[in-house]
């Protein structure tokens, strides 16, 4: 059955960039038997200058949008002053006129109440017995997620008729709702103290979310037009989804190998944005990311970490469906069917250096295993993460080798006689990425931060065994193949890595396990195999909508185009109609997109 597919990305596919795109990529080529189109909202001006990675012919149709506008990037600078008061006035976009205007306060002000009402029920401010649990607190909770989803599609509809919404939200009436909302009775007490000019931020942050809001996405050339939608994570780039549910009835289905919530936690903890601006971002996409998973038809978290965050915004556990990322296993098969186990007395640590790698932890767990086992060597082998954080990182972590070993002093790339030795991918010792799980007889894993381990399976893959710290979907992953320890914990991660450098058995024994487990577990193949039946499910279950579809070319009945339960009365039959489309009403674009043929010049690698 021919299936069209709406895939929704953000910052990812088609662009050149990230292992969400690969993942992408592999979903297409795999189910060559669909159709795909695809809707990509991109996050910065470099990434788009980066260009496309050559698509497979079943994209139908690429459109593109941006998350961000030029002007971003100037605040702080001397000309801030001039573009706030731009923001402010509204940029020098057409005004709406006094009904329109009237509606854009209605459900802007509904929206902010209930933004600024999760500071006092589960937010972060959050009082004892103020939650959903508390008397009454599920009754607030509710009455708050009603006044959101009135807002947001109130805000949507808005767009749809008549434009204008990115100016409207950046402008005074929206930062003057926004400081009515804040006051409030009930609202939280950091919210409470937002001056100017963190409703200012806040509002910046707004607009560039809801930006998909004002897209022509949502006609029957469009989003209206496919079986389906596809999101890749549940934040912003699932409101196209919500649209396309809304105005036409398309299922949505959401895979998020990591919850989009946590990832906004982790990533607001380093912002340069002050307490109420942090607070009412993290209710907003809490908000957003409830009303996500509700709507959503089948929600597939990448592993249990990430579906035990999506229950807790509110996803029915009905709806669920864990679903492993599939990894690319044939690079590792000449290593993992080798039957080596490694070098005995070497332990080494394979990926990104940043802090949240606890590359520190490591060294002082080696430096215990040194004394045990004097000719033990660690070799650490990876690129620093790109900016100044992780070259800097890297510097700090060189130098507390040095002072670990004064009288061994690690060399940067040679291992020879050295304990530790800091070496990348690409050199004369680790020419590739199995040359690097190779170079040892146990992968040790020490992050304090992890969502899923792609190095942890990688290791698994090429039949190592290994150590790892319990964070993010570590413990679900090794299954029991390898040795788990508690984080931050030198002392334990000696203890284990000692315990398998002096047990060869052992070690061959977890290896091998580790590789059977995660070819059953975590290949490219069975991951395509869970969307194909998943898709097939969704198309089964959706109302019929596009009957002239039931017919080929010349009248005559495409078999099985149309399920037995469309002939029977009642909803099997019924759609949502898509709001006509006229001449007077045709909307004013804030945000521009483009469609692309993917087979035309520029629809793919560096050309685009």
């Amino acid at each position: 059955m021919l299936v069209r597919i709406g895939l929704l990305t953000d910052g990812g596919y088609p662009y050149a960039t990230g292992e969400s795109g690969l993942w992408c990529d592999r979903l297409v080529r795999g189910l060559a038997q669909h159709e795909f189109d695809l809707f990509a909202l991109s996050r910065s001006a470099e990434q788009e200058a980066q260009g496309w990675v050559q698509l497979p012919t079943q994209v139908g149709r690429v459109r593109t949008a941006p998350l961000w506008t030029a002007d971003e990037n100037t605040l702080g600078t001397r000309a801030s002053k001039g573009l706030l008061a731009r923001m402010v006035t509204g940029g020098g976009a057409r005004s709406y006129g006094r009904r329109e205007r009237q509606r854009f306060e209605a459900h802007f002000a509904a929206l902010a109440a209930s933004v600024c009402a999760a500071g006092a029920v589960g937010g972060e401010d959050e009082a004892p017995g103020a939650g959903a649990g508390a008397p009454g607190g599920e009754g607030r909770t509710a009455a708050a997620d009603g006044q959101f989803t009135d807002g947001l599609y109130g805000l949507a509809e808005l767009a749809r008729e008549h434009g204008g919404l990115i100016a409207a939200l950046r402008s005074e009436t929206a930062v003057r709702l926004l400081e009515a909302a804040c006051r409030a009775p009930g609202t939280g007490r950091i919210v409470q103290t937002a001056t100017v000019p963190d409703l200012l931020a806040f509002a910046r942050e707004l607009a560039r979310v809801l930006r998909p809001l004002s897209l022509d996405w949502y006609d029957e050339e469009g989003l209206g037009a496919v079986d389906l939608c596809h999101a890749t994570g549940g934040g912003a780039v699932a409101l196209p989804g919500l649209l396309a549910k809304r105005f036409s009835g398309v299922p949505l289905l959401v895979t998020e190998h990591g919850a989009q919530l946590r990832a906004h936690y982790l990533a607001a903890t380093g912002a340069p944005l002050n307490a109420p601006v942090r607070a009412l971002l993290a209710c907003f996409h809490r908000r957003l990311a409830t009303e996500v998973y509700r709507q959503a038809a089948i929600v597939t978290p990448g592993n249990a970490h990430a579906r035990r965050w999506q229950e807790r915004c509110g996803a029915e556990r009905g709806k669920l469906r864990t679903v492993y990322p599939g990894m690319a296993s044939d690079r590792f098969t000449a290593l993992g069917e080798s039957g080596d186990s490694g070098p005995g007395g070497t332990l080494v640590w394979v990926g990104r250096i940043e802090p949240a790698k606890d590359l520190i932890a490591l060294l002082h767990a080696f430096a215990e295993v040194r004394k045990a086992e004097p000719g033990a060597r660690l070799r650490i082998i990876g690129a620093p993460a790109p900016g100044p954080e992780g070259a800097t990182y890297l510097a700090h972590c060189r130098a507390l080798a040095a002072q670990l070993f004064p009288d061994e002093a690690p060399d940067a790339h040679a291992v020879g006689d050295n304990p530790v030795s800091f070496e990348e991918i690409g050199g004369a010792e680790v020419a590739d990425l199995p040359d690097a799980y190779a170079a040892g007889g146990v992968v040790v894993l020490s992050s304090v931060v992890e969502g899923f381990p792609v190095g942890l399976v990688e290791a698994m893959f090429c039949g190592r065994a290994t150590v790892s710290t319990d964070v993010g979907a570590v413990v679900e992953v090794i299954g029991g193949t390898g040795l788990v320890v508690p984080p931050r914990n030198p002392r334990a991660l000696a203890d284990a890595c000692l315990a398998l450098l002096r047990d060869p058995e052992r070690r061959a024994r977890l290896g091998a396990a580790a590789r059977a487990r995660a070819l059953e577990l975590f290949t490219v193949e069975q991951n395509i195999a869970a969307f194909r039946g998943i898709y097939l499910e969704l198309i089964l279950r959706a109302p019929v909508r596009r009957e002239a579809e039931a017919v080929d070319a010349d009248g005559e009945p495409r078999p099985f185009a149309m399920p037995p339960e469309a002939h029977v009365l009642g909803p099997w039959t019924a759609s949502v109609p898509a709001p006509a489309a006229t001449a007077d009403r045709k909307p004013s674009w804030a945000a521009g997109s483009r469609a692309v043929c993917a087979g035309a010049p520029g629809a793919g690698g560096g050309d685009a």
